[in-house]
């Protein structure tokens, strides 16, 4: 049972990436993760070992390259956390 799913990842505004293994490619594909939701379900589980075998890289297929494993890259909602922690936020202006 994976510990975290595509609904978390969706639900903390996270961004997915999925990565070429192979060193003359090396693409980097922006995820969709709603699609991801549609396509496989809100409780399917979001990490590497869940996703590893859903994807394969269609450059490297065109190309004829032997298939090489997928990495993954999630980013945090920097933003949002940075509005967070700026909500309460008020300058202070030092009489010196």
């Amino acid at each position: 049972m994976s510990q975290k799913t595509l609904a978390d990842t969706l639900a903390a505004r996270e961004s997915v990436y999925v990565n070429c293994g192979h060193p003359m490619c090396c693409k980097s594909t922006k995820l969709d993760v709603q699609a991801l939701i549609d396509r496989l379900g809100p409780e399917h589980g979001s990490m590497h070992c869940d996703l590893v075998g859903v994807f394969g890289c269609s450059n490297c297929k065109a190309a004829g390259r032997d298939r090489r494993p997928v990495f993954f890259t999630f980013t945090p909602d920097y933003e949002g956390q940075q509005r967070e922690r700026n909500r309460d936020w008020k300058p202070t202006f030092d009489r010196r």
